[in-house]
């Protein structure tokens, strides 16, 4: 049995992320409460929540870490075509807990979700206060993929993201990409890799590289606001 550092309710005094488990790979505690306090604390040092219901509250900061650099990200042909013919539009902000709640939604090859109905009200808290945001692919009036995540000084940390149309999810990356380089955003956090985010361009870092460029850049100041609303992406 694996035996854990246990958070009391309401702290957001993590231990040492060092400690965190080779197998499974990050885990690092339990407890705790998904309050925006200890929440903004946990991205700040590379920590994020992941369970299912059965489970405590579990954290995580695996190695290595999967990261997208705005500006280095790849945009193949096929899908730059695909944006420019499909009819698709981008939004932000418009529909944010819908895009939680397609997210939480079971997947073709999957039995469950980990976006329990605690972490809904928590990130939806944190989107009513500013931290939290939606990239939303929108056709024809109805809402067809996109992801959400949160945006702390010049990182953006990327949680879910989902798809009912082809390629909808990557076009909402593709222009979450392509904002983030006028908005001054540095680092997209994608946790974890997979072919997906590979196709994207995602790179991965060590632990250790990927807190020395936290801690600088979580503290910039923010250059704008996220934006609310339609975004015309020209690809």
């Amino acid at each position: 049995m694996i035996e854990l550092p246990w958070l009391l309710p309401g702290s957001s005094q993590f231990p040492p992320t060092s400690q965190a488990l080779e197998d499974p790979n990050g885990l690092l505690a339990a407890g705790g409460e998904l309050d925006p306090d200890t929440l903004l604390a946990a991205y700040r040092q590379g920590i994020f929540p992941w369970f299912d219901d059965s489970q405590p509250i579990l954290w995580w900061s695996p190695s290595p870490r999967a990261v997208i650099i705005p500006g280095e990200e790849h945009i193949s042909r096929s899908l730059r075509k695909h944006i420019r013919r499909s009819g698709q539009e981008i939004r932000f902000n418009t529909a944010f807990s819908e895009v939680m709640e397609h997210c939480a939604a079971p997947r073709a090859e999957d039995e469950g979700t980990w976006i329990t109905e605690e972490m809904l009200d928590a990130y939806l808290q944190l989107h009513e206060l500013g931290h939290a945001h939606s990239v939303e692919t929108w056709h024809e009036g109805s809402l067809v993929g996109g992801l959400y995540g949160l945006r702390i000084g010049s990182v953006f940390f990327g949680e879910s993201m989902f798809s009912r149309q082809s390629n909808a999810s990557k076009f909402a990356f593709a222009s979450l990409c392509q904002i983030s380089k006028a908005m001054g955003i540095e680092l997209i956090d994608c946790q974890v890799s997979n072919s997906h985010l590979e196709s994207l361009g995602s790179v991965e870092l060590e632990r250790s590289d990927f807190e020395t460029r936290l801690a600088t850049l979580v503290n910039r100041p923010t250059s704008s606001d996220f934006p609310k609303g339609l975004h015309l992406s020209e690809f």
